[in-house]
């Protein structure tokens, strides 16, 4: 299962830019786990996105323990909207990272 995560911060970027690392670093972990594909903020600094990939059985779930741990939501600083998505042109090519 393929997801889109939109993060948009819930306070101004100087506020947010201090935990930017720890942010990062946790995006670091789900993609050495196979979880992300890609990532990076949006511009203007208002929030950002990540492009997933979960296993079929485990979507829905797997969708919430990625929002619920990274330390943007755990600080309050960002909401998630997570979009389930099924690619059609280009999916082979996603398939393959």
């Amino acid at each position: 299962m393929y997801a889109l995560a939109i993060i948009r911060y819930r306070r101004p970027f100087e506020e947010i830019a201090p935990y930017v690392e720890e942010h990062r670093a946790y995006l670091k972990d789900l993609q050495a786990q196979g979880l992300l594909l890609a990532s990076g903020p949006f511009d203007p600094r208002v929030g950002g996105g990540l492009l997933l990939r979960v296993p079929d059985a485990d979507g829905p779930a797997a969708l919430d323990r990625i929002r619920n741990g990274d330390p943007f939501t755990r600080l309050a600083l960002a909401q998630y909207e997570l979009l389930p998505w099924n690619p059609v042109i280009g999916k082979e090519g996603l398939d393959t990272l």
